[in-house]
């Protein structure tokens, strides 16, 4: 059976994604090698999560949501991140990928 070209083309732009913000962040935590690659697939793991949250919610509803989101990848990255690399990833987290804002 044949993938949907939309569906494949939107799944390679959240891995391109992915890669990049993982890029961001392996400088600024000293990731090894393993933890990379842990580390950009539970980002693109999330990020996929994200975007189903964009399109079901809005508002309000789709903040709260994001923020559970954002609460469960950071208990997430704890099984990748060592404590101090954890610590710091809720440092930079904010700037590196900062929650949406609702538009009023």
């Amino acid at each position: 059976m044949a993938q949907d070209p939309i569906l494949q083309e939107g799944r390679e732009a959240l891995e391109e994604r992915a890669e990049t913000i993982t890029d961001k962040y392996v400088d600024a935590l000293g990731l090894r090698a393993e933890q990379e690659l842990l580390f950009r697939n539970k980002v693109e793991e999330f990020l996929i999560r994200e975007q189903k949250i964009k399109e079901t919610s809005k508002g309000d509803d789709m903040l709260n949501k994001m923020v559970a989101l954002r609460q469960n990848e950071m208990a997430e990255m704890a099984d990748i991140l060592t404590r101090l690399q954890l610590q710091e990833y809720k440092k930079v987290r904010p700037t590196i990928q900062p929650l949406a804002r609702v538009k009023q």
